[in-house]
């Protein structure tokens, strides 16, 4: 009876294959991260970010994608240049964009949570419940702490500092739903990233 219990008593801790999406998913966040923006009409950057972000969040699920922005941050907050436009450092954050840096960790949580509740089901639900999920924590959480941040490092009213950070919602939207589609394709094929989540 005790050797059945053991047997199916889920695993604790982290596999050397979660580690290993973990160490990868870091690295593509620092990719995305430092490839240089691409010009819109708007005049707003567009960058990959935000889209590695919620990526790691919809293929991971909560845990595995929180530690990969976490492992993200801490690279570079020990100094590699892999923070956006190549800044890195403790000093990151203390400027204006900290808030956004303590959002990112949150951002790819929230998504991982909604993504492991569908990632079994249909494709479509799927997609739709991690673009929605990636819209509100666009401007709920990602918005918002970033909004507080400039406002902060900045010396700017709140409203001022809402006005910076809300070009930029449409263009993070589009790259939840990005982020969505891809995830959905992802575990279509590998089925068992959602096994352990």
């Amino acid at each position: 009876m005790s050797s059945t219990t053991t047997r199916r008593r889920p695993a604790r801790g982290l596999s050397t294959t979660d580690l290993a999406l973990v160490a990868t998913f870091a690295a593509l966040i620092a990719v995305c991260s430092i490839l240089p923006a691409i010009s819109t009409a708007s005049g707003t950057p567009f960058t990959l970010q935000m889209f590695a972000i919620f990526l790691a969040g919809a293929t991971l699920g909560a845990t595995r994608s929180f530690l990969a922005v976490v492992l993200y941050l801490a690279v570079g907050t020990a100094g590699l240049p892999i923070f956006s436009q190549g800044a890195a450092g403790p000093a990151t954050w203390a400027g204006a964009t900290g808030g956004y840096l303590l959002a990112f960790p949150l951002a790819a949580l929230l998504v991982g949570l909604a993504a492991a509740r569908v990632a079994r089901g249909n494709p479509t639900r799927f997609v739709l419940v991690v673009s929605v999920v990636a819209a509100v924590v666009t401007i709920v959480v990602v918005g918002a702490l970033g909004t507080l941040g400039m406002a902060w490092r900045l010396d700017v009213s709140l409203k001022v500092a809402w006005g910076y950070a809300t070009p930029f919602f449409v263009y993070d939207i589009i790259k939840g739903v990005l982020a969505a589609v891809v995830a959905a394709s992802v575990h279509r094929a590998f089925p068992q990233l959602s096994a352990r989540r």
